[in-house]
C-alpha cells in the first residue's frame, strides 16, 4: 500500500484548482511558539498576543488563518475557544483550527465559535469511519483532516498521532486510501521532519499525494521559507500552503505570499 508515495516523479503541471495561502498561528500556554520537527521540547516563543499576530495578517490581505491549539493536541480538550472567537471577530478572518477535537461536540463547538473550518488529527487517523461520519454530518467544507506524517526507516510514511508523540499503525497511504469515497475534500499533510526547519517543503510528497488522490485538496505544511516555495507548492498540485515560522521570522510577507493565489 505504500507504492503510491515512493518512486521517482517529474514536477506536475501548474494547478488550475484554487490556491489558498494559510498563515498560521501554533499556540502554547498563550504564546504563540513554533516547534522543531514537532519536538514539544524544542520551542521558540514569539509573543504572548496571538490575537495580535492574526491582526496584522489580516491588514496584510490575508483571507484564511491557520490555528493550532499545541497543548489540546497533546493532551485533547481544546483550549483556544475565546481566542478562536476574539480573532474571528475582531479580523473577519475565515479560521482554520484544530487541536485535541476528539468529539462531535467539539467540531460544533468550535463552529459555532466561529471557525470555518475544523482540523481533525489523531481520531482521523485512528478512527476513519468516525470522522468521515462528521463530514457527512458537517459537510465537506467544515472538516479538514490532518495526516501528519514522518519517514520510517524502511521508507513508510508513518502517522504520528497526539501532538505527534506516538506512532499509528497504518500508515499514510493505508489511511489516505480509507477516505476514499467518503465525501472528504480537505486533507493537510505536515512533513514533520521538514516542520520549523526552514528546509523547503517536500514536493515529493506533495506530488505523490495529489497523484494518488486528485480528487482532494491537499494543504502543503512543513519547512516552508519563501515565495518560490509558495509558487511551488501550486505548481505540484496542492491547493494551499500553511506559513509559520517564515512569517514569523520575516523570511516573507503575507503580502508576497498571497499574490501567488491568484496567479
Amino acid at each position: 500500500m505504500t507504492s503510491d508515495l515512493t518512486g521517482p516523479t517529474r514536477d506536475a503541471q501548474v494547478s488550475t484548482r484554487p490556491f489558498t495561502v494559510y498563515p498560521a498561528i501554533d499556540v502554547r500556554d498563550g504564546a504563540v511558539v513554533r516547534l522543531l520537527r514537532g519536538d514539544y521540547d524544542k520551542e521558540t516563543r514569539y509573543t504572548d498576543d496571538p490575537l495580535a499576530v492574526a491582526e496584522s495578517y489580516a491588514r496584510a490581505g490575508a483571507r484564511w488563518l491557520h490555528l493550532v491549539d499545541l497543548d489540546a493536541a497533546r493532551a485533547g480538550g481544546y483550549t483556544l475557544t475565546e481566542t478562536l472567537t476574539r480573532i474571528v471577530d475582531s479580523t473577519g478572518l475565515m479560521v482554520q483550527t484544530g487541536g485535541g477535537v476528539r468529539s462531535a461536540e467539539d467540531v460544533q463547538r468550535l463552529l459555532d465559535a466561529g471557525a470555518t473550518r475544523v482540523v481533525v488529527g489523531s481520531l482521523a487517523v485512528k478512527e476513519p469511519g468516525t470522522v468521515i461520519g462528521w463530514v457527512e454530518r458537517f459537510g465537506p467544507e467544515q472538516i479538514t483532516v490532518a495526516l501528519d506524517t514522518r519517514t520510517g526507516e524502511d521508507g513508510v510514511w508513518l502517522l504520528p498521532t497526539a501532538g505527534w508523540t506516538s506512532v499509528a499503525d497504518a500508515d499514510l497511504t493505508t489511511v489516505l486510501h480509507r477516505y476514499d469515497d467518503s465525501g472528504l475534500r480537505h486533507v493537510l499533510c505536515t512533513d514533520i521532519g521538514r516542520d520549523g526547519t526552514l528546509a523547503g517543503p517536500n514536493f515529493h510528497l506533495y506530488t505523490m499525494l495529489t497523484r494518488s488522490a486528485p480528487h482532494l485538496q491537499v494543504q502543503a505544511s512543513g519547512g516552508a521559507r519563501d515565495v518560490d516555495d509558495v509558487r511551488a507548492a501550486r505548481r505540484h498540485g496542492c491547493s494551499g500552503i500553511i506559513l509559520g515560522k517564515a512569517l514569523l521570522e520575516g523570511r516573507l510577507t503575507v503580502t508576497e505570499a498571497i499574490q501567488e493565489e491568484g496567479l
